[in-house]
């Protein structure tokens, strides 16, 4: 047990730090060949920070895992609302625009109700994990020309303020991507690994694992950008971070695992997990109408949505000891 609570925070830790190499090693990469500081944005950085929910999951369902592959994908989205979207709710309002009420939002809702209504039998077959990619690609093909035909995007303003600061070499650029992918694959092999054994030891599933301190763990950089984000008064790419996270979480990495390997699961993941998704992703709706002020999501809800995070998290764990003993 104590080599594999090692592994498993050696894994996250440098699953964390092998994906901001990999962010920025592609990024610089990708500007170095001409790409617009939109598309790295969209693209580049939208495919890295969701790295290692795709590697963790595309390892455990290699290996056979289906509950961590789930459990980190819907888990992420979970503590993207409400522990990431809360805590920067708390350092400071999170304004939400219209824009993301008529555009954002509602993709997400209809992503989330196709997950849904894909796990009512408890199992992501291959076809149904390939509707998931293909409605993936399709969404990222109208994000990238929605974001070209707005030239005055605050997003891509804000990678040309980040490419501006930080520079390297080509080489040294290639290298970082080079390095940051593979040891993206090593560290999720460790963590999948110490997952699975501290599952097993405690007499847990290893679903329990992958909702809680796996989910944690992948969710880690959205943390970080999303902090600094709101910190610098950018509520936008704070919230756009999340919600771009949580849709590359439903039809990415979800779509990667299935299509490896069919997903099977069991009932409490459409019964529980799936409903506190989509209630914490419709309550976004209510914060953000504003009925008596402007839209945003303010410190009362931010708090609100922290515990609504610590009481999912307590009933996960209380639920999983009690049926363990």
């Amino acid at each position: 047990m104590t080599l594999a609570t090692f592994a498993l925070v050696f894994g996250l830790t440098m699953l964390v730090w092998s994906a901001d190499r990999f962010i920025e090693g592609s990024a610089i990469t990708a500007r170095h060949f001409g790409m617009s500081s939109l598309l790295i944005g969209i693209v580049v950085v939208g495919f890295g920070t969701s790295a290692p929910e795709m590697t963790v999951s595309a390892l455990a369902s290699l290996q056979d895992n289906p509950g961590i592959a789930l459990g980190n994908a819907y888990g992420s989205n979970i503590t993207n609302i409400a522990l990431i979207l809360g805590l920067t709710a708390l350092i400071s309002p999170v304004a939400v625009h219209s824009r993301v009420l008529r555009q954002e939002l509602p993709t997400l809702t209809l992503v989330t109700a196709l997950a849904a209504w894909q796990m009512r039998n408890g199992e992501i077959s291959r076809v149904e994990a390939i509707i998931l990619l293909t409605v993936f690609v399709l969404l990222t093909a109208w994000m990238i020309r929605q974001g070209l035909q707005n030239q005055t995007d605050s997003f891509g303003d804000e990678m040309e303020q980040e490419m501006q600061l930080h520079t390297m070499p080509i080489r040294r650029a290639v290298f970082w991507m080079i390095i940051g992918l593979v040891l993206l694959i090593i560290s999720s092999r460790i963590l999948v690994w110490g997952a699975v054994e501290i599952a097993t030891g405690l007499g847990v599933s290893d679903l329990i694992i992958g909702l809680t301190v796996v989910a944690v763990g992948t969710s880690l950089p959205e943390l970080a950008s999303s902090l600094i984000a709101t910190r610098r008064g950018e509520h936008e790419i704070a919230l756009g971070n999340v919600l771009g996270s949580n849709l590359f979480n439903t039809l990415m990495v979800v779509g990667i695992a299935g299509a490896i390997h069919p997903l099977d699961a069991g009932p409490e993941i459409f019964s529980r997990d799936m409903l506190v998704m989509a209630a914490l992703t419709l309550s976004l709706f209510i914060f953000g109408y504003g009925f008596r002020s402007p839209g945003r999501i303010n410190r009362f809800e931010g708090g609100f949505l922290i515990a609504c995070y610590v009481a999912y998290t307590a009933y996960l764990v209380s639920t999983a000891f009690g049926s363990a003993g």
